[in-house]
């Protein structure tokens, strides 16, 4: 099968033929139509999970998956091969990945079907950036009329934690650059959005709409100090970037570590948002899998929102 592959980190990714995996007990075989780049990625790409996960090579990079069961292994009980299904490739090691035409995954975890409403393309976007983006928001817990900041608000997280922080009738502050950026964000919802631009003075920005400051923070980007320096006393901040509890030094400031855990059960629920409607997955950009490493150097640009490859 074709599949983007690495022979050693860092080094840059390659599309090349490698052997198509078989199904162990418990396992899916899924025909991969579609993947998305994740910052994950370009962790492996440049090395940095050297030391830390093992590596097995030739690594076939890609967490994100949409596709259709091929076949099941051993002991699998409620999937069957023509089954839609997206969900996240978690292994205990890297190399399976879902950069590819076909990838095996867990029957039990991070994977769920596809619903009717909800197209495979954008599936292919949903399972890491929506869980990391449930999984904060769901944290912070912004009850109806709270202020939540979203820090890094254009990307695939941020653009979908803005829609799930509304929907719970947050009142919503999201970082952007003015112009583009700032369309982009203020498109995804129909709930009023305010919009602070990240590169001119965001203490006095974020001051002006929450003089006694936030009640939330979702920390998918910028400098986490200076982000918890805007919550009120009592206030919560959700983080993506490794914050903990004993790195605050600000009394009064609850802080949620985030590691995207992708069960199925939080899998089902973002993509019935999405079929329903309630939730735009934000794909704008899409390449094919001859030329995802134009997708990779797309994404290290700052592309807004999600990319997508297709590999079917």
């Amino acid at each position: 099968m074709r599949a983007l592959t690495l022979n050693e980190v860092p080094s840059a990714p390659a599309v090349a033929e490698v052997d198509t995996p078989a199904p162990g007990a418990g396992e899916l075989l899924v025909k991969v139509t579609g993947s998305s780049v994740n910052g994950f990625d370009l962790s492996v790409v440049s090395g940095r999970l050297e030391g830390m996960m093992e590596h097995r090579f030739p690594l076939v990079l890609g967490m994100d998956f949409a596709g259709t069961v091929e076949a099941v292994g051993e002991g699998v009980e409620g999937f069957a091969a023509g089954d839609a299904v997206f969900g996240v490739a978690m292994k205990p090691f890297l190399g399976g990945g879902a950069l590819a035409e076909y990838v095996t995954v867990s029957a039990g975890f991070g994977v769920a079907r596809i619903p009717a409403g909800l197209d495979v393309k954008d599936a292919a976007a949903l399972g890491l950036a929506g869980t990391a983006a449930l999984n904060s928001v769901e944290a912070a817990a912004p009850q109806k009329g709270e202020t939540v900041l979203v820090s890094g608000a254009t990307g695939g997280v941020g653009a979908l934690a803005v829609q799930l922080a509304a929907a719970r009738g947050g009142r919503v502050i999201a970082t952007a650059r003015p112009g583009t950026e700032a369309d982009f964000v203020t498109g995804l919802t129909d709930a009023d959005v305010a919009v602070v631009d990240y590169t001119a003075d965001l203490d006095a920005q974020v001051r002006a709409l929450a003089p006694e400051g936030v009640d939330a923070v979702l920390h998918l980007a910028g400098d986490a100090a200076q982000l918890v320096g805007l919550l009120r006393e009592g206030g919560r901040i959700a983080s993506t970037l490794g914050l903990t509890q004993e790195a605050v030094e600000t009394g009064g400031v609850t802080v949620h570590s985030i590691m995207a855990s992708p069960d199925p059960q939080t899998l089902a629920t973002l993509a019935d948002k999405a079929a329903a409607g309630e939730l735009r997955i934000p794909v704008t950009a899409t390449f094919p899998l001859e030329k995802a490493t134009e997708a990779f150097d797309a994404f290290r640009a700052g592309t807004l929102g999600k990319i997508t490859i297709t590999c079917a």
